[in-house]
């Protein structure tokens, strides 16, 4: 089975040179096909556009022209071109509803490359990657019996370098346990299993509080940096400045960004943990199919939704279960917090304040997550 693993890379001062032009030549090779496929779009819009192929072709008479494209992997600006293929594909195909593909600006665009050429690991430190040599990374022993189908070289917006890999590996099965669980997601608890375990949510409240601070001096500086060079610009300076020249705005840009990658990478940490545990400790996990970006629509419920990160729970979950070899059941949660899970009765709907209640019929008092929990293990038996 495919799976994604992610590593720091430590390039030296000359690598960075070569990553920043490499990173260029993706741009500039998806901005000059582009160009020319609008051109045949503009005068025939019945006009297939060009395939994969014959977009590789035209690479050869490029690197002629501009020698600097000679200094990228080349199999990183022939996935640029198989990506701008099937951009066209999907903007041709009525199904989809995609726009035109758009022209990559160097403010706007990530600064990564794809390539699929080979990479060597070379001990425990380093990497040999083509056209960059010997790079010093993190621990590559996740690499060990992993076969490389592809790689993406990136540029954080906290100045940190990362390659991830896609490797092809063999599923782990975990040694069975004979139990099953229901989970109910929540805001208040992130999880309730049926068995009435509660997993907090993740309280990233501190680190959020801070990206929101270096947000507003990062805004408020960039727009006098705005401004400035304006008015550079309308007295017709000899030497106007840049965005670039304000160094006290470029340190809110990145100070902001590794607050806001502190809470990221906290959460995410927080949610392997968790789904990690369940996995080991169950054979069969159902849990109910919440439509998060539906919700999300709810301005009061937005924000503890998206701290939750229900969708990215549920995925760990979905692909954690398919390389231990345990099973994930989805269901739908029409009626599991209504229905009492002893008897059946269906006592209506019930406002979010109201934790907990007793059944009209049968007396049982119930905490209304773990109820919702039970339910929806109970849907999974009868579903298979």
């Amino acid at each position: 089975m495919l799976a994604g693993i992610k590593l720091r890379l430590y390039p030296n001062k000359k690598q960075q040179g070569q990553l920043f032009q490499m990173f260029g030549n993706d741009r500039f090779i998806w901005n000059q096909m582009l160009a020319m496929m609008n051109e045949r779009y503009k005068n025939n819009h019945h006009l297939p556009f060009l395939g994969k192929y014959k977009l590789d072709i035209l690479l050869k008479p490029l690197k002629h022209q501009y020698s600097f494209l000679k200094n990228s992997d080349s199999s990183s600006l022939q996935i640029v071109n198989a990506n701008l293929n099937q951009a066209w594909k999907n903007f041709f195909d009525k199904s989809i509803r995609a726009r035109k593909p758009k022209f990559h600006s160097r403010k706007s665009t990530k600064n990564s490359y794809t390539g699929k050429s080979t990479v060597r690991v070379i001990g425990r430190r380093y990497l040999k990657l083509p056209k960059l040599g010997y790079i010093k990374t993190s621990k590559t022993g996740l690499l060990k019996d992993a076969k490389i189908k592809r790689y993406t070289v990136s540029l954080e917006p906290t100045g940190k370098y990362y390659i991830s890999f896609q490797v092809e590996v063999e599923k782990k099965e975990l040694p069975k346990t004979n139990k099953e669980v229901g989970i109910d997601i929540g805001l208040a608890d992130l999880a309730i299993l049926s068995n009435g375990i509660k997993y907090d949510t993740f309280d990233g409240s501190y680190f959020d509080k801070k990206a929101t601070e270096w947000q507003k001096k990062f805004s408020r500086r960039r727009h006098l940096a705005q401004r400035l060079v304006l008015q550079d610009k309308n007295k017709k300076v000899l030497n106007p400045r840049n965005l670039e020249s304000f160094s006290n705005w470029q340190k809110a840009k990145i100070v902001k960004a590794r607050y806001q990658n502190k809470v990221k990478n906290q959460r995410k940490d927080y949610l392997h943990k968790v789904t990690t545990e369940l996995v080991k400790n169950y054979d069969v996990i159902a849990i109910e199919d919440l439509k998060a970006k539906n919700l999300q629509k709810n301005h009061h419920l937005a924000k503890s939704i998206s701290n939750a990160s229900w969708r990215m729970f549920r995925m760990m979950l979905e692909y954690k279960c398919e390389w231990y070899g345990k099973k994930l059941i989805i269901v739908n949660p029409k009626n599991t917090s209504r229905i009492c899970s002893n008897c059946g009765f269906n006592s209506g709907e019930k406002p979010l304040n109201i934790r907990e209640w007793t059944c009209q019929k049968c007396k049982v008092h119930h905490d209304r997550d773990i109820n919702a929990a039970v339910n929806i293990l109970n849907k999974a038996k009868l579903t298979g």
